[in-house]
């Protein structure tokens, strides 16, 4: 279970060796109080304005349960996660050696190539659906199909030989996505391609907020593999950067992407999710619910069959995370 809290002056804390949160909906209410056990928990989400006591903290390192601070729209700023490594330093070594060579370039044009798949997959899903755009629609996933191919046909000793083609084929590719998803979506949400912080229209700030989510998600996944989330191979090593975070979140996107236009296209969203704030839109505290309990139940209930069985998107992406660090150090 992933809690999160996102009202303003929520109170978290030990009771009984239980987690005990104390929420208040307005100051004209009296403070609500739940007790949850520490072995139901993976991880808590927190919004600034909330209070956490160091016993809170203490009994979740104890239980291998992460505490993420995030910002209001949903990105992670900071997270409590116990010392130990958890995993053989030496798929550390391997992987900032990994960066620099040409096994770095593969897993980077494989992720860049399944993100560009599951792009043109939808762009077909929805196809199905709309007679009027089906014919555009399967144009552009024709079109996006193109620069995976030209993705995968890139050559290089290691990914700096290429990097400005990846970044040129991948940013082509998502303009033609997102064109194709705004066309698709109810018309008085259309927007006009990609907007990130802030964003300018509804679209954009419930999948921002959405990638927020799966960012920390990531985050998780990798640390847990023994992976460093700092060393990435495709994303700039510039100062404080989650490179392979970015790196390693481009073909979960989809996750995000299939559940918030999904929530647009049912009529799940109305326009008193969102508040206008300087230069965008924001997703604000009566939108915020809607979306995170649609997406944690997509990504931790929903199952698809994957490598033979039936998981858990989430157990997937983890599965995928053992994958890369068994990789790298010789273990298939």
């Amino acid at each position: 279970m992933q809690i999160f809290i996102n009202t303003y002056e929520t109170y978290l804390h030990v009771k009984d060796e239980m987690f005990e949160i104390r929420v208040r909906e307005s100051k004209q209410e009296k403070f609500k109080t739940n007790h949850i056990a520490a072995h139901k928990i993976t991880s808590f989400v927190v919004s600034k304005g909330a209070a956490i006591t160091t016993d809170a903290i203490a009994l979740a390192l104890k239980h291998n349960i992460d505490i993420v601070i995030v910002e209001n729209d949903g990105h992670p700023m900071g997270r409590f996660w116990h010392s130990k490594l958890g995993s053989t330093t030496k798929i550390r070594k391997q992987q900032l050696e990994t960066s620099l060579n040409q096994e770095g370039l593969n897993w980077v044009k494989n992720w860049i190539s399944d993100k560009l798949a599951n792009q043109s997959e939808y762009l077909l899903d929805l196809a199905k659906h709309r007679e009027k755009l089906r014919e555009d629609l399967q144009t552009k996933a024709k079109k996006i199909d193109e620069y995976k191919s030209r993705v995968l046909d890139l050559q290089g000793n290691r990914v700096q030989d290429v990097a400005e083609m990846l970044r040129a084929m991948e940013g082509n590719a998502g303009r033609v996505y997102f064109e194709g998803l705004s066309r698709a979506i109810p018309k008085e949400y259309t927007f006009e391609g990609r907007s990130f912080r802030p964003a300018k229209d509804a679209f954009n700030a419930m999948l921002n907020y959405a990638y927020g989510i799966l960012y920390g998600r990531v985050e998780r996944s990798l640390m847990l593999a023994g992976l460093d989330p700092y060393v990435g191979f495709m994303h700039r090593d510039d100062y404080n950067m989650k490179s392979l975070v970015f790196d390693f979140i481009e073909p979960y996107r989809i996750y995000a992407e299939r559940c918030v236009f999904g929530l647009f296209s049912t009529k799940k969203v109305n326009k008193a999710f969102f508040n206008e704030i300087t230069g965008g839109v924001s997703l604000n505290q009566e939108g915020k619910p809607v979306l995170v309990e649609q997406f944690v139940k997509y990504l931790d209930q929903d199952h698809i069959r994957y490598m033979g069985r039936n998981q858990s998107r989430a157990n997937a992406m983890q599965m995928d995370a053992h994958k890369i660090a068994n990789a790298l150090i010789g273990k298939v």
